[in-house]
């Protein structure tokens, strides 16, 4: 009963915003529907494109992009964290590299991304790999020197080699901080996505929002808006319900401490 109690008091919220915004815009014209339009308009449009496939194109190449340059990101960003975590000299290598280029936005890539790829996929996976890249790097290092020493030596007594303990020892118990990375650096990589198909992409939410905008659309905007805060929830809350399946037991353990 709490858990429902907790879920309608989050919808609660929602719902005073939208009755609130209907009542300005709808009831009271406080702002002209060109820069405002009411939430029964962005609905009507939401419907209208969802019924002729529209909004589902859009959101598919988003999905598709966001996803691509995350997988990429995480099969470089995961062993090279590994490397540098478990093997110092490794670190004291790439790590200046790293914290040279990890301050430079992603959206600041973009005009060496346009000279490099010119427009379309490569462009938009490229962006998004630089996003998520970092988070998952960063994490992924911290998990592998976060491991509790006692266990690696444990280890050692029972003449585990150095490869069994980073195979068997330190890589499983650095999952969670890992994944956590994961889940940040999604969460980046969506907002470069929406920002590169902004650029120099045809399809995809940032291209349609960009494009409603120059014909003054704004419920097509917010169409566009809404649904790239839908899709970033749900990429959330499945990160969320995959983390709580797989690391359930730490939940167990802090409690039990």
């Amino acid at each position: 009963m709490p858990r429902v109690n907790k879920v309608l008091m989050q919808l609660s919220g929602v719902l005073i915003l939208i009755v609130l915004w209907q009542v300005a815009t709808g009831v009271l014209h406080l702002v002209k529907p060109v820069s405002l339009p009411p939430p029964s308009d962005v609905l009507l449009t939401t419907i209208s494109m969802v019924m002729d496939g529209e909004l589902f194109m859009h959101a598919g190449y988003s999905l598709m992009r966001v996803l691509l340059g995350f997988l990429a990101a995480a099969a470089v960003a995961i062993p090279l964290g590994v490397a540098m975590g478990w093997i110092r000299e490794i670190s004291y290598i790439v790590d200046p590299v790293v914290e040279v280029l990890r301050p430079i936005p992603p959206i600041a890539w973009i005009g060496l991304a346009i000279i490099w790829f010119s427009t379309g996929l490569t462009l938009a996976v490229f962006l998004v790999f630089i996003g998520a890249f970092f988070p998952i790097l960063l994490n992924t290092i911290t998990g592998v020197r976060a491991v509790d020493k006692k266990l690696i030596e444990v280890a050692y007594t029972f003449g585990a080699t150095d490869m069994e303990i980073l195979r068997k020892v330190v890589i499983p118990a650095s999952l969670p901080t890992i994944f956590t990375g994961m889940r940040v650096g999604m969460g980046i990589g969506w907002m470069c996505v929406v920002a590169a198909e902004m650029v120099a992409v045809k399809y995809g939410l940032g291209s349609l929002i960009l494009d409603a905008s120059n014909f003054l659309q704004s419920d097509r905007v917010l169409v566009g808006m809404i649904t790239i805060g839908v899709l970033g929830l749900l990429l959330n809350v499945a990160f969320q319900l995959a983390g709580d399946r797989l690391f359930g037991w730490q939940k167990g353990i802090s409690k039990g401490e």
